[in-house]
């Protein structure tokens, strides 16, 4: 579990400057700090890793708190203006390693929510968190037959059943947000669990992936935890409200696009250390490389513009389902091209391209690709405006 870090001369604090909305100030850092979290990837590549002096490097260049607004020590990068920014920080941390980046947005993730649905004190209490060096996520996905439940006690306090499937960050994320189901039909309910007064219990076995070892994403089982009626955030159902709901993808979409970043310069870096600079074929498939990165960079300006200018909800759903499909096909093509110009070799271990091609496979694997696909064109059929002014 995550100790509290704030007095810690290992770590000293670094607040980020926020006057303005959307300041670079945190995208900056992440640049900083990219390089870093690759050199670092190797080491904690196997199951049941962590990587806990990633986070570190995270806490003391104040990124736990980017999406926190000034006034709570925050970078401001929670307001719809400071989308940009926040993307090309998820960006960076792709870029550096992919198994940080899916826990990190995760962490952001779950700070927005319980900054969108919370009342004032949570967010006070969560900010407080975040500043001390505790790590969120958030845990939605279940098995149907084994889902949490939570059970009305007569004091006001809810007791738990069931557990969760892929829990990413089990047993660093010390507030998790998770969902469960509220009695008597209620609805979905969103809860913050102290994990560490209230340890789940955790089932390794469960992750046995291809990619993305070190994330960390056991099965978590909260049978018999309790939490008192302010660990509750929002009224029942919050959590699927649109456009936060799937709108969001575009902030995975950024990660994942950092992790495509990382297999060019590495396909890139492959070619120059055997001397295939010369190489005709090699360089039509970088140009090709080349052409889609650039391509997902528009993509995020767009999401970024999207979210800026608040478009209705539909709008904005459509448009980030488009963004993450088209981030995806982007991600597909680089791999397909990285693995023609290495060949065996390059596919070998201790090569990163090994790793980074199993993390991005593996990450790019999010749920419902069909659905979201048919979301958008069930929105452009819907709509008799001119290509040019849909969005």
């Amino acid at each position: 579990m995550v100790a509290d870090l704030s007095a810690n001369p290992a770590f000293p604090p670094e607040p980020l400057p926020a006057t303005v909305p959307g300041t670079p100030a945190a995208e900056a850092a992440g640049a900083r700090l990219a390089p870093q979290l690759f050199a670092l990837a190797a080491a904690t590549d196997a199951v049941g890793g962590f990587p806990t002096q990633e986070f570190d490097l995270l806490r003391a260049a104040g990124l736990l708190t980017a999406t926190l607004p000034a006034d709570l020590g925050g970078a401001g990068l929670d307001t719809p203006a400071a989308t940009g920014p926040l993307l090309e920080l998820l960006r960076h941390i792709g870029r550096g390693n992919l198994a940080v980046g899916r826990i990190y947005e995760g962490h952001l993730n779950a700070l927005l929510l319980i900054q969108q649905f919370g009342s004032a004190a949570q967010v006070a209490r969560a900010a407080a968190d975040a500043r001390a060096g505790h790590l969120f996520g958030v845990w939605n996905t279940e098995n149907p037959a084994q889902g949490v439940q939570l059970e009305a006690l007569p004091d006001g306090r809810y007791r738990l059943h069931g557990a969760k499937t892929f829990a990413s960050g089990a047993g660093h994320v010390s507030r998790p947000l998770i969902t469960g189901a509220l009695p008597e039909g209620q609805g979905w309910q969103l809860f913050v669990l102290d994990a560490e007064a209230q340890p789940p219990v955790l089932d390794r076995s469960f992750w046995r992936p291809l990619g993305m070892r070190a994330s960390a994403s056991f099965r978590a089982d909260l049978a018999e935890l309790e939490l008192a009626a302010d660990a509750l955030i929002g009224p029942a159902n919050e959590y699927y409200r649109q456009p936060w709901f799937s709108g969001g993808a575009i902030r995975f979409a950024a990660v994942q696009l950092g992790g495509a970043e990382a297999v060019f310069d590495e396909t890139r870096r492959f070619l120059r250390s055997l001397g295939r600079l010369d190489d005709p074929y090699q360089r039509q498939r970088l140009g090709e490389m080349a052409i889609l990165l650039e391509s997902g960079r528009h993509w995020l300006r767009g999401a970024a513009q999207q979210a800026a200018a608040q478009a209705p909800a539909e709008a904005t759903v459509a448009y980030a389902n488009m963004t993450r499909t088209a981030i995806e096909t982007i991600c597909l093509d680089m791999l397909r091209l990285a693995e023609r110009c290495v060949g065996a070799r390059g596919l070998l271990q201790p090569e990163p391209f090994e790793r980074l091609h199993r993390d991005l496979t593996h990450y790019l694997r999010q749920p419902a690709p069909d659905a979201a696909l048919a979301d958008v064109g069930r929105f452009v059929l819907e709509h008799a405006e001119p290509a040019n002014q849909l969005w």
